[in-house]
């Protein structure tokens, strides 16, 4: 929604795209646009092009729904993981926020989510079965649960540990509850999560 007090509509209309940002104001999308058009028409089209193309050619990983350049992610097709462990996280900030520790050298599965009833995210709405069916290919030993420390979060694992129950043979593990209750994974230093996924315990499904 424009506010129409600029001396031209592109400038209004600019803006208010960028106020659609999260965390964006009013006033930073307007300082973000004007820096735009004090740079070079060449700087702006490839600030425009990367984000364009990034918006039609960046895919899902088929296997562990990872963000990618291509159907399998560098994570998946490298031959120096250990690909009989997955590390189960929400989305795909918290693959990159787990790969920064330098503390885990497994394979990860993005659910997309957590389970939510109020906000009508259901385990349906989330990679759940994916995951059931890689573990059913016999090749995997352990499952970590790498969730925040939420009331959702813990909803999730016991739901997607009853769902693995079967496999008698699957090691489920938790991270280890360095992490705060109530915190997500991003937003957890380094450190922390690093000796969370180190320090992991057995997951009792309680």
């Amino acid at each position: 929604m424009t506010n129409g007090n600029f001396p031209s509509q592109l400038l209004d209309k600019a803006v208010a795209e960028f106020a659609t940002l999260p965390g964006i104001g009013h006033k930073t999308a307007l300082r973000l646009v004007l820096h735009l058009l004090r740079q070079e028409v060449g700087d702006t089209d490839r600030f425009c092009d990367a984000i364009k193309t990034m918006r039609h050619e960046i895919m899902y990983c088929k296997t562990c729904h990872n963000i990618s350049d291509k159907e399998t992610c560098n994570i998946c097709g490298s031959a120096r993981r250990d690909h009989h462990t997955i590390c189960v996280v929400e989305n795909v900030q918290d693959v990159m926020a787990v790969e920064n520790t330098q503390q885990y050298n497994g394979v990860y599965h993005v659910l997309g989510g957590v389970i939510s009833p109020m906000d009508g995210i259901g385990p349906g709405d989330l990679q759940i079965d994916s995951l059931v069916e890689r573990v059913a290919k016999g090749d995997i030993k352990e499952v970590i649960l790498a969730l925040g420390s939420t009331m959702e979060g813990d909803t999730t694992n016991f739901f997607i540990f009853r769902k693995l129950a079967p496999f008698t043979e699957l090691n489920i593990s938790i991270i280890a509850r360095g992490i705060s209750v109530g915190n997500e994974l991003e937003y957890t230093d380094e450190v922390t999560l690093g000796r969370s996924i180190v320090n992991r315990v057995k997951f009792e499904g309680k």
